[in-house]
Parts: structure tokens; C-alpha cells; sequence
């Protein structure tokens, strides 16, 4: 194949296999060892959670289910989860509470910086990574931004509840885990079952602070002034509890106790059903909302307070023998303490974010994507499987095959080229070979460049593109002759051939004959060897992937449907690899073999026409 030919071909492979594997420009793709991910939108428009007021930035709870997520994708531990901000580069902190990857269930909480109120946010949530780099990127300090002091997610087992937020507030006593609480995990309260939270510096209260206290409540049974949440020093109190179902705030300071009235006259909640509750204090004003929405008030000012606090307990009866008497009668979840007021739009999108039945409305979960350029089937579905499934001495197998491969496509390429230019030329050169075979006189003391030119026939455009013509070589052989042997002969006659001379000139263009067929059947014993090699080769990589899939499976002593197919059918790729090889070689080889006995038909008739010109223009003279 000529060097410009082969540099074009060069340039459009490289040039396609650049264009496949470009990701689509309008589905960037964050990092490409990662295989899957989806989209995730969070709505707070009308159509969605219709959350108007402003809501900042903010830890949003994403509950993962079979219905929504592909967990035989990802790994077991979710080690390769990544979540991504909608720009496809900014990646977010994020840590997950609870992974089931056998039970397709889990809850990961994600920090989205400033999220909007009536809009639409999009993150991406990325997959389907099986490398060694992919572990557990977990940050639950960095999932809560510095105003979040404390966060029990409560998923502790007989251990004292663990905070995930930077100041690492752990509780002084375990509580009674409740599995299938309202996020994973959940604390038993009532009666003796109290937790106590230390006196932290972080929880240190100045008189008039600005915080906002939120959990999960369920109340178990109705009783009058149960405490949920309290915390005395000196006097001072601050007090979140329940009256017959009635959710309320107390503050007790030195000129005494006050406590928030249903002025707005709220439903009292159902026992054994769950309701978001929180409480935000600003200034000389603290506002509970229940789920969500504003339930009542109370004009007062937190006290100052840099005491120990209690769950389901009243910390003022921390010295009797039952400080829980006074406490809640039922279970709670997800207690989280900020020291800042929180917008209102931060509170109810807490409230139906983390609601199992409410949070279908601001959260919507797109399609698992894969790579948008045409070979990422490759690591996903079947053939993907398959791959991972091949053993050391099936990818020896197909890597030599994949060798063959490659050498009989440039054989069968470069042939065609060579064929294709010979062809041309000789199609070229027989055009003016019927002029001059009318007069082969022409060549009488004709010089070197002119026997090149036809006697000067073609410029040197045609002459260039005949040199690829393989009759053309034959006839540059016997025009040279004929000049030397004319040369030899002038004593006998300047326009005779001595008969032996003509038999001379005959020999030299049956050599030529036997070199140019030599020529154009260079390289086709390697398609012969992809076409009968091939096949074998790949019948042995599948034997041998058999009896290794069987041998394990000996070993194991189980005999397990799911275990056997991967490997067999990774075996049979072996075959298929072989097939693929041979396939195109032997339609190659047949029809470049027609193209060469083509063109061998060709010369052999042109050195038969050439002889009989000859020896009727220059014969005539015997030894």
C-alpha cells in the first residue's frame, strides 16, 4: 500500500475511535471508571414539594430501594457510590447511614449547598465502579455544615449514641435500639429508658441564643406533660415535651416558667404514627412547626444554659431513682440541634424530605444512564459479564487472536490497495499498448527514458501511476532487452533479432512473470493461516475454560446453575474470538485470490502478445 494511502487509513481509525469514545456533548460524564449513574431532582416548585421560603444549604436524606436504585450495580459495602452537583463536576460530601445491599435498601444523607425554594436542583449520583480505588468516601463531619452542633442518627447498637457532626457530642449511656425505626435505626423511650447528653461546650447556651432543636417523634401513648427533650441549670429550664399528644416548648428562667399554647389550635398527633417536630428559637420568639407547618408560639428568650440534657427524661429529676417518669412513652429518631435559627423552608423540607410517604414529592429519580459513547456495552449487561468472567489463560487465548486479527486486516487492506493501484495501472498502460503494439518500430534506437515513456506516449504523471502496473514492469523488461539485444546484433542488422536473442528476451519475461506473481501473492499465506488457525485456537481457549469452570466447581462441591454459566460462556468467547478471525479472512482471501489470478491472467497474456509482436517486427534473421 502506498504511504499516503496507509496515513489516510491511519487518520480515520484514529479519528473514529476518538468520536466513540466521546461521551455525547449533551451527557458530560463526571469520571469514566464509574459505569452507571442517575439523576436525582429536588423539587420545590408547586409541582413538587411547594416549599416558597428560603431554605439555604442543607443535608438531604435519599432513601435507596430496588423501585429506585440498580444495587446489583453498585458494590456491596456502596463503596463506589459518588454523589455529583448537577454542573457533572462538583462532587458532594455525603455519608451513608445504613447500606443493605442484599435487602436493596439504604439511607444516605447528602450536603447540597444552597438549595433554592421553587425550583429544581439536580444532582447525580454515580455507580457501577468495581476497582480497587473505589472504597467508602464517607464524610459525615462535612455533610453538616459549623452551625450543626449536633446529629444522632441513632443506628447504634448497645452503644451510646454516636453525633456525626465536627464536635463529636457523644451520649453518656446507650439507649434500647428499635430496628425498622422511621430512618433505619431508632431509640426506645419511657419509663427507665432515658439518654443522657453531656454538658458540651458546643451545646453551651448564652440567655437569647438563636438555635433550633428537630427529631422524629412517635408517641407511644397519651400522657400529660411528657418530656421529650430537657435541660436545667440553676433554675433555668428549657423543656420540649407532649400534653396528652400536644406537642409544646417550656422555658423556665429566674422570674419563672412559660409554656406555648395551641393558639393555633393543631391537631393533637395520633399514637404509633411518626411526626416531624422542631422547635426555633430568634431572639424573644420560639416557633414548634409540626411536619413541617407552623403549630404555635411562644414570646420568651432561651435561658442560659451550659448543663447536661436528657431524652424521654426530665433532667430536673435527674437525683430520683425515676427521672423517666415524666418522660414520653414511645420512640424517636434523627435528633438534630443547630445554633442558629433555621429558615422556615429548611424546617419543612426536613419534615418531607425524610417523610417515607412525602418525600416522593420533592425527590425524583431518573433512569440509570451508561456512557453515551457506542463501546460502553462493553462493561455493562452480558458482554460485560462475560469479560469479567474470563480466565488468565482465556485472555492469552484471545489477545493472540486479537494479534491474528489485526495482521490479517492490514494484509487484506494493503493487498487491496496494491491490487486497486495495479489494477489502474494497468488498465492505463494497456490503453496506450494497443497504439504502440501497432508499431513496436518505434522503439529502434530508442533511449532508456524513452522505452519508460512509451516512446514517449505519457508524461510523467501516467508514468508514475503505470510503475504500480505490473505488466508495465514486464514490458520495461523486455523493452530493455530488445535495446540490448539490438546493440548486440548491429553487426547483423539494426532492425533484426537473432532467433536465440528472442528466446533470451521470452526467459527474462517469464522471470519477470514468476517475480510479479511472487509480488502479488506476498502475504497471502498469513490469511490462510488466520483462516484454519484461527478456529483452533479458539477451541482451545474454550476447552481449556471449561475444564477449569468444572475443576473449580469440583473443588467447591456445589453445584451452582449461576456459578457455571459466567464462566462458560466466558469460555465460549474463546470460540467466538476464533470465529471472528477467521470470518472476515476467509471472505478476504477469496476474493483477493480472484483479484491476483486476475491479474497473474493479465501479464501471462501480455507476455504471449508481447513475444508475437516481437518476433514479427524484429524476426526474420537465423543464426
Amino acid at each position: 500500500m502506498r504511504p499516503t494511502t496507509f496515513n489516510l487509513l491511519r487518520t480515520l481509525l484514529a479519528g473514529f475511535l476518538a468520536v466513540a469514545t466521546l461521551p455525547g456533548t449533551a451527557r458530560a460524564w463526571w469520571n469514566d471508571e464509574w459505569t452507571m449513574r442517575k439523576k436525582i431532582t429536588i423539587d420545590t416548585s408547586e409541582k413538587g414539594a411547594a416549599i416558597g421560603e428560603p431554605i439555604g444549604g442543607t443535608p438531604v436524606l435519599f432513601r435507596l430501594f430496588d423501585g429506585n436504585f440498580q444495587f446489583s450495580s453498585a458494590k456491596d459495602d456502596g463503596g463506589d457510590l459518588r454523589f455529583i452537583a448537577g454542573d457533572d463536576k462538583t462532587p458532594l460530601k455525603y455519608h451513608i447511614e445504613k447500606w443493605d445491599g442484599l435487602m436493596g435498601e439504604a439511607f444516605v444523607w447528602v450536603n447540597v449547598p444552597d438549595l433554592k425554594p421553587s425550583a429544581q436542583t439536580s444532582i447525580w449520583i454515580y455507580f457501577g465502579n468495581s476497582g480497587a480505588k473505589a472504597v467508602r468516601a464517607d464524610d459525615p463531619k462535612g455533610t453538616y455544615d459549623a452551625d450543626t452542633t449536633l446529629v444522632y442518627h441513632f443506628g447504634e447498637k448497645n452503644q451510646p449514641a454516636n453525633d456525626f457532626t465536627a464536635d463529636s457530642i457523644t451520649a453518656l449511656n446507650p439507649g434500647i435500639p428499635v430496628e425498622g425505626s422511621m430512618i433505619g435505626g431508632g431509640m426506645r423511650l419511657g419509663g427507665t429508658n432515658v439518654i443522657n447528653l453531656p454538658a458540651a461546650p458546643a451545646l453551651a447556651w448564652a440567655e437569647g441564643a438563636s438555635l433550633t432543636w428537630s427529631a422524629w417523634v412517635k408517641v407511644s401513648a397519651l400522657k400529660p406533660n411528657a418530656v421529650i427533650y430537657s435541660r436545667r441549670d440553676n433554675g433555668k429550664a428549657f423543656i420540649v415535651g407532649s400534653d396528652s399528644g400536644i406537642p409544646y416548648v417550656e422555658v423556665s428562667t429566674g422570674s419563672g416558667m412559660v409554656r406555648s399554647a395551641n393558639t393555633n389550635k393543631g391537631a393533637a398527633v395520633q399514637v404509633n404514627t411518626w411526626h416531624h417536630l422542631a422547635v426555633v428559637a430568634d431572639g424573644g420568639k420560639l416557633t414548634i412547626y409540626l411536619d413541617g407547618e407552623l403549630y404555635s408560639t411562644l414570646l420568651a428568650r432561651v435561658p442560659a444554659l451550659n448543663s447536661a440534657a436528657m431524652l424521654g427524661g426530665d433532667a430536673g429529676l435527674a437525683g430520683s431513682n425515676t427521672p423517666g417518669d415524666a418522660g414520653i412513652a414511645g420512640e424517636i429518631d434523627e435528633l438534630e440541634i443547630s445554633k442558629i435559627a433555621r429558615p422556615v423552608g429548611f424546617v419543612k423540607l426536613a419534615a418531607i424530605g425524610q417523610s417515607g410517604d412525602k418525600a416522593g414529592k420533592l425527590l425524583a429519580f431518573g433512569p440509570e444512564e451508561a456512557p453515551t459513547n457506542i463501546f460502553s456495552g462493553l462493561s455493562n449487561g452480558y458482554i460485560g459479564i462475560i469479560v469479567r468472567s474470563l480466565t488468565p489463560d482465556g485472555w492469552a487465548v484471545i489477545c493472540l487472536l486479537m494479534v491474528m486479527a489485526a495482521i490479517s486486516w492490514y494484509v487484506m487492506i494493503t493487498k487491496a490497495g496494491y491490487l486497486n493501484a495495479a489494477a489502474k495501472g494497468n488498465l492505463l498502460f494497456m490503453k496506450e499498448w494497443r497504439h504502440l503494439a501497432n508499431d513496436l518500430t518505434s522503439l529502434d534506437n530508442g533511449d532508456g527514458e524513452s522505452m519508460k515513456s512509451l516512446g514517449g506516449r505519457v508524461d510523467k504523471k501516467a508514468e508514475r501511476a503505470m510503475r504500480s502496473s505490473g505488466v508495465y514492469r514486464i514490458y520495461h523488461i523486455g523493452v530493455e532487452e530488445i535495446r540490448h539485444r539490438l546493440a548486440a546484433d548491429r553487426g547483423v542488422g539494426t532492425k533484426l533479432l537473432k532467433a536465440r536473442s528472442i528466446q533470451a528476451i521470452r526467459a527474462s519475461l517469464d522471470g519477470g512473470l514468476v517475480r510479479e506473481t511472487q509480488r502479488l501473492n506476498s502475504g497471502m499465506v498469513l490469511l490462510t493461516i488466520a483462516i484454519s488457525g484461527g478456529p483452533f485456537l479458539g477451541l482451545l481457549g474454550t476447552v481449556v475454560g471449561v475444564m477449569i469452570t468444572f475443576a473449580a466447581v469440583a473443588q467447591a462441591g456445589d453445584v451452582n446453575v449461576n456459578a457455571i454459566a459466567p464462566g462458560i460462556a466466558a469460555a465460549l468467547l474463546a470460540t467466538v474470538a476464533g470465529l471472528a478471525v477467521a470470518i472476515p479472512s476467509l471472505f478476504g482471501y477469496n476474493y483477493l485470490l480472484t483479484r491476483v489470478k486476475d491479474a497473474t491472467s493479465d501479464m501471462h497474456v501480455f507476455v504471449d502478445e508481447f513475444v508475437s509482436k516481437m518476433a514479427e517486427f524484429y524476426g526474420g534473421k537465423t543464426e
